[in-house]
């Protein structure tokens, strides 16, 4: 019984160790001067390439002396619109004004304000779109939020009115448009909320004409602001059909020239929407609404060019970027998904005839060729998203036609990808391929989530900035895949050593790719990690030989729990605004709010699993390996059989995909992107066992009698246990690259005893 959990205490053990690397949260900014007065401009559809010197003089020179950034609008509803955009700055949460859908672009402002005195005014439509929020969506917003934590706020225009507009529709103080000497309105509340027009269509000439209206306005604001103020300006909403990034700005005592951050984004030069309303108390020193907002106060942070139009340059670069990925991402997945199928279709008929039989009967078997040209159409499939997330290196999106080039990039990494793995060395054995493609595709994911994950950030096959769930770190696809890559490789190099060390091996190897997912410094993704770490000790107790017994699924179970607390704990001890998904989770269930962050994990699940091409290629490999792989022609059980630290990562591999897209809303999201890679290396290693399967070794003397090893004495039989035909020593040598756990039946060490 301490024997089989050994593999359980060394992965725990493992992971404690690491666990000292994930005490700390790397900080997020400095904290900011506290403001007498905050001053919010909005500016709906703003984007950094409308701000330049010639049109926005105003807006130019207060990004030179203050903080900028990319601002992500994300509401309730997308694209967000200027009605949508304003609620969510007055919620400090994800708000949707109401559900009439967008058609084309968004609909112009039109909210009815209704000024009994010359005061301040009423927003009819404030009550309802309250209503709305709390009864049809998840996020639990409440519109006026933000209002009701000041004592006196000022609104001009209809936008502002909707932002500062108490939850029944109040308005403390309002004007229609910005008076001629706003000095004194300015100054009668510590919150002063100002809409000053929008930017809508993509003629630039359009555009600019708009942007420079707004930045005449925003001049008179400035020279009214009152003293000890902070001027937040951003473009607070979409005006077209799609979304995009936006202008934020922050001007005050301790915001020089620096770049925006926050801690919902953990990303230098990014902050979203819905940090705005926390940025705003915590300048004027106020407490946060308890459990209301969602998002976290803004901070400067050093690193920003000190020349502001290379600054300036970045920004407006990303929104390029995520314009384009939106697009091309579609077509991607969707090609890829494409691919994948016709390539398992192409492998049936492969697999029932690759199997050579030895008798003057049966079927002609498929000419070499075509097989070879199969296994590379193989390896380029499970290479195909390490290459799309390094094609990300070259700027493809900055060109008119950026699918085109994007596509021409990753076809040809792809193609230098495959023709490395084909010469490399190790390709001729039957796992070669196996371990070169799966240590290629962990080493790409980790080696861009230790250099800050920049590939993933925007990229095609990462996360997107305009999404709001993540902007470091490790996404959904790069976790699928790594977890592959890694249980793929640990299987491989544990195949390659004596059976008492590869649970050591898995558990190494698996252990240092814990690391790299929940570190906050690197994958920063708490529950990969405690998937990987399921699907590792796994993989551990696997790997010497036998099937996913009750005993083993518990062990594994007790260390994915361990290691789950463990982060928790670690989570739990950080202050509220650092803690990461695990952490406000756990904090959740003791106020008793974990229904609502339960609701909202349940119905991005749900959206995902019908919307997202992974989950295609997901069960398009579930299909492949049930009804093919796994049948008595299929080879795949002959793979296990031999091989039994395969079937180990295998097992591993299905653990820790369907723990991380249960745990974090996903779907069969985090399968479907490890299916593309353990598929199709699982496909190309059955054919190669197939091929072999009728291999006999003579002995060197004619006159030699076989004599039956003991059951168990050798390497593992087919049914992986020890116990099976009884094997007994060749003559010649076993082949240099197979080393320790060949396969007995292409090795010429063995000979099978019939």
């Amino acid at each position: 019984m301490l024997r089989r959990l050994v593999p359980v205490l060394l992965t725990v053990t493992v992971v404690a160790v690491g666990l000292a690397a994930l005490a700390i949260r790397p900080a997020t900014g400095a904290s900011q001067d506290t403001a007498d007065h905050v001053v919010v401009v909005g500016v709906a559809g703003l984007r950094w390439e409308d701000v330049t010197e010639e049109a926005t003089p105003t807006l130019w020179q207060l990004a030179e002396r203050g903080s900028i950034g990319s601002l992500s609008v994300r509401s309730a509803r997308q694209p967000t619109c200027p009605a949508d955009g304003w609620l969510t700055l007055g919620a400090g949460n994800y708000a949707a004004w109401n559900d009439d859908p967008v058609v084309g672009r968004c609909p112009d402002l039109k909210i009815a304000v209704e000024q009994p005195d010359r005061i301040g005014a009423n927003v009819p439509g404030q009550r309802s779109a309250g209503r709305h929020n709390k009864e049809k969506l998840p996020w639990g917003a409440v519109p006026g939020a933000l209002a009701e934590s000041v004592r006196c706020t000022v609104a001009v225009g209809p936008g502002a009115a909707v932002a500062a507009a108490r939850p029944f529709g109040r308005v403390d103080r309002y004007e229609q448009q910005l008076p001629a000497d706003p000095r004194q309105l300015l100054s009668s509340c510590a919150l002063s909320i100002l809409d000053l027009g929008s930017v809508v269509g993509e003629d630039p000439a359009v555009r600019a004409a708009s942007a420079k209206v707004a930045d005449a306005e925003l001049a008179r604001v400035l020279a009214a602001r009152p003293e000890r103020s902070l001027v937040l300006v951003a473009g607070v909403s979409d005006t077209d059909d799609v979304s995009r990034l936006h202008v934020a700005v922050a001007d005050g005592p301790g915001w020089e020239r620096a770049w925006l951050t926050s801690g919902s984004t953990g990303r230098d030069g990014y902050i979203q929407l819905i940090d705005l309303a926390p940025t705003v108390l915590a300048a004027l020193g106020r407490p946060m609404p308890e459990r209301l907002f969602i998002g976290q106060p803004a901070t400067a942070v050093e690193g920003r060019p000190a020349n502001l139009p290379a600054a300036v340059t970045e920004p407006a670069d990303a929104d390029r970027e995520v314009h384009a990925q939106r697009r091309v991402t579609v077509w991607f997945f969707g090609l890829l998904a494409g691919f994948q199928f016709l390539l398992a279709l192409a492998v049936l008929p492969l697999l029932r005839r690759a199997r050579r039989h030895a008798g003057p009967t049966g079927p002609e078997p498929v000419s070499r060729r075509v097989v070879a040209v199969v296994e590379m159409l193989l390896v380029a499939a499970a290479m195909a998203i390490p290459a799309a997330l390094l094609a990300d290196i070259v700027p493809w999106w900055r060109g008119d036609h950026a699918g085109l080039y994007f596509g021409g990039v990753t076809v040809l990494l792809l193609a230098a990808a495959t023709a490395g793995v084909r010469l490399s060395r190790g390709y001729a054995g039957t796992l070669g391929p196996v371990g070169v493609v799966a240590g290629l595709a962990a080493l790409a994911v980790g080696a861009d989530v230790v250099t800050g994950a920049r590939l993933q950030l925007n990229g095609v096959t990462g996360y997107s900035a305009l999404a709001g769930g993540r902007y470091t770190g490790l996404g959904v696809v790069g976790l699928g895949v790594f977890i592959a890559g890694t249980l793929l490789f640990a299987g491989w190099l544990a195949q390659r050593v004596r059976r008492s060390r590869r649970p050591a091996v898995m558990v190494l190897v698996g252990g240092v790719g814990v690391i790299l997912v929940g570190s906050p410094y690197l994958g920063g993704d708490l529950v990969g990690a405690v998937a990987l770490t399921a699907g590792v000790s796994a993989a551990a107790v696997m790997s010497t030989g036998g099937w996913l017994t009750f005993g083993r699924l518990a062990g594994a179970t007790v260390a994915g729990l361990a290691v789950t607390v463990g982060f928790a704990v670690l989570d739990l001890s950080q202050p509220e605004a650092e803690r990461g998904s695990l952490g406000r989770f756990v904090g959740a269930l003791g106020d008793g709010t974990s229904g609502l962050t339960v609701h909202r994990s349940g119905a991005s699940s749900l959206q995902t699993l019908f919307g997202s091409p992974l989950t295609v290629i997901a069960l398009v490999g579930i299909l492949l390996v049930w009804f093919a792989l796994l049948r008595p022609w299929g080879g795949l059980k002959r793979l296990f059989g031999i091989y039994p630290a395969m079937r180990a990562a295998m097992t591993g591999i299905t653990v820790a995909s369907l723990i991380g897209g249960l745990l974090g809303g996903s779907a069969l999201n985090v399968a479907g992107a490890a299916a593309t890679l353990a598929i199709p290396m699982a496909a190309l290693a059955a054919l190669r066992v197939l091929d072999h399967a009728t291999d006999r070794t003579r002995p060197a003397e004619p006159s030699a009698v076989p004599v039956a090893t003991p059951v168990g004495a050798g390497e593992e039989t087919a049914d992986g246990t020890g116990s099976g035909p009884a094997k007994v020593p060749a003559a010649r040598p076993a082949p240099a690259d197979e080393g320790i756990g060949t396969d007995p039946l292409t090795s010429s060490t063995e000979v099978t005893a019939t």
